[in-house]
């Protein structure tokens, strides 16, 4: 467990990383409880971007190699940074083994989400998938995380409106019917993701703490690229094609920057930032009604509406 210490102030480490220089004490006051909502917000923008090109990807060439790319392009991306800006990080106090859980727990489920694009509508995947934000959040509470007063009550009425989004679409991309079989296998594949991902975000926010922010961003990247990109090239099975080549490259970037506003606001507090990045899931389920044509049942919506009304309470009670 990280000291009480370690996790009292990391909003100012945070705003030090970004501007390098002392905070003011009126800016403790005002942008410190603003931190995890604004990283939240932030991932959840970024990550809905991601969804809609993942599944677009996955759908062309498939989980693995949706996967392979978007790991490598990251790594590319954040692997000078990280060497430019703490060349000698110290791996010590637990760090290497937070830097694995994390990238494994985003690598799995990355893989399990993209396989269920392939047979399920991405609003009942996405909206499922998300609940690793409540996961994430039970774990920090479980390793001793103190929540403003009020706010667990609110971060269950969002999960509470996430579930219910998830409640299901009857048609897929292009409004196609879905089979019943290939209905539960997407919520399964779905499931699993969730969990994988929870234990990632959580990981995450625990090793930046530890690490310097560019370094607890490359931990998936890293993993992907050695675990999936690595030997798919080796065994002459990665593939890309002119149609998704601009949604691998979008999903590479759009979770190199997600993952840095995430990281920022889980300094300050891994529990409200990762249930405000699963934003990111109705603003999916929308996007996917508009972009894909699937249809939103009326649950969902009001699933949808619940978690928006969440949000702005937390805001409130955060502020």
């Amino acid at each position: 467990m990280v000291p009480e210490s370690s996790l009292e102030r990391p909003g100012r480490r945070a705003a030090q990383w970004l501007v390098n220089a002392p905070p003011s004490g009126p800016a403790d006051v005002t942008l410190d409880p603003m931190i995890p909502i604004l990283g939240g917000l932030g991932a959840a923008l970024l990550f809905t971007v991601s969804v809609l090109a993942s599944a677009r990807a996955s759908r062309l060439i498939g989980a693995p190699a949706t996967v392979a790319w978007a790991m490598t392009i990251g790594l590319v991306v954040t692997l000078p940074v990280a060497f430019v800006t703490a060349p000698s990080p110290d791996f010590g106090r637990g760090a290497w083994a937070w830097f694995l859980a994390a990238g494994l727990g985003n690598v799995i489920g990355l893989l399990l989400t993209y396989a269920a694009y392939r047979v399920g509508a991405v609003a009942v995947i996405v909206t499922i998938a998300s609940t690793e934000g409540a996961i994430a959040a039970v774990l920090a509470v479980l390793a001793g995380e103190a929540l403003a007063p009020g706010a667990g009550l609110v971060l269950a009425v969002i999960a509470v409106g996430v579930a219910v989004t998830a409640t299901g679409s009857g048609a897929g991309a292009e409004g196609h019917p879905i089979a019943p079989e290939q209905a539960l296998r997407a919520v399964l594949l779905a499931t699993g993701s969730a969990a994988s991902f929870g234990i990632g975000l959580y990981s995450s926010g625990r090793l930046s703490t530890l690490l310097p922010v560019p370094w607890a961003i490359l931990a998936p990247r890293a993993i992907g690229f050695l675990l999936v990109a690595l030997p798919l090239a080796t065994l002459g099975r990665i593939r890309i094609s002119r149609a998704a080549a601009p949604y691998v490259v979008a999903v590479g970037l759009a979770e190199v920057i997600g993952y840095i506003s995430y990281t920022l606001g889980a300094r300050e507090a891994i529990a409200i930032t990762a249930v405000l990045a699963t934003l990111f899931a109705p603003l999916s389920a929308v996007a996917a009604w508009l972009l894909f044509r699937e249809r939103l049942a009326t649950r969902q919506v009001a699933g949808i509406g619940l978690v928006v009304l969440g949000v702005a309470i937390l805001g409130v009670v955060q502020a």
